[in-house]
């Protein structure tokens, strides 16, 4: 016998044992909150997820003071997002295809003037890390050249959490604390200690969602700005087509 077929047998076998080793590896945590959101096989057939809703941005000295956006915001696998915010003023879109990231700002009352800027490479990197965190649900960071680092038991607002840091890279992490009683969400913090949380829920397609989420981060004055996305409507394995995401043309309109 050649030994050919043998060797491949053996790289075979040996895939298979590290692929139930890696998922083993998993902290147990993570198939619990999986399981918080909908079935595997729901979680495992999104391709898009799009929410439509308002934007409200509290300013940060004076939380009463508010301004308001009616938002869009697309994901679609495996590495494109949009997000559009539209104000009584202007109308922004930021946009992320594969290793291209883009942003367009154009003003309502002329939209003949517009600005487009290309987006630099660590804006796309986070890009990229959001739009894997919208659309993955908590599994495979691994193959996404990331990885998942279990810290443990905490409590957040009374409850016992499990800590999961999600590294995407040195300077994009995600820290995760979920309920171990149930695997709810809890608590989001990122590495530079901006914080975020869902409130309420929309089940979609078999699937729990976040009615809104609440983000709070320090601005450069060191002054705690608040922003808040609150949901109409979520739609789910809709098709968007290249276009969607591809950056425009610096002639078109």
């Amino acid at each position: 016998m050649s030994l050919l077929p043998v060797r491949r047998l053996a790289i075979a076998c040996a895939g298979l044992l590290a692929g139930v080793v890696a998922h083993a590896a998993e902290p147990a945590i993570i198939a619990k909150a999986r399981a918080y959101l909908g079935s595997e096989a729901a979680l495992t057939s999104v391709r898009s997820v799009r929410y439509t809703g308002t934007l409200v941005t509290a300013s940060p000295t004076d939380p009463q003071r508010q301004t308001r956006a009616a938002m869009e915001i697309i994901f679609q696998k495996p590495e494109q997002q949009r997000v559009m915010a539209t104000s009584d003023q202007t109308v922004e879109v930021t946009a992320l295809d594969g290793y291209d990231g883009w942003q367009r700002v154009t003003d309502l009352a002329n939209k003949a003037q517009w600005r487009q800027t290309l987006l630099g490479t660590d804006h796309i990197r986070r890009l990229r890390a959001n739009t894997w965190e919208n659309l993955s649900f908590f599994r495979g960071l691994e193959q996404a050249g990331g990885r998942v680092e279990d810290l443990g038991i905490t409590t957040v607002d009374g409850i016992t959490c499990h800590k999961i840091a999600f590294i995407h890279a040195p300077q994009i992490v995600f820290y995760r604390c979920f309920d171990v009683a149930t695997g709810r969400l809890v608590y989001t913090e990122t590495e530079s200690g901006g914080t975020i949380r869902e409130q309420g829920e929309m089940i979609v397609n078999g699937i729990r969602f976040p009615k809104s989420i609440v983000t709070t981060t320090k601005n450069k004055a060191g002054e705690e700005q608040t922003v808040t996305i609150q949901f109409d409507r979520i739609t789910v394995n809709e098709h968007f087509p290249a276009s969607t995401f591809a950056v425009p043309s610096l002639t078109g309109k």
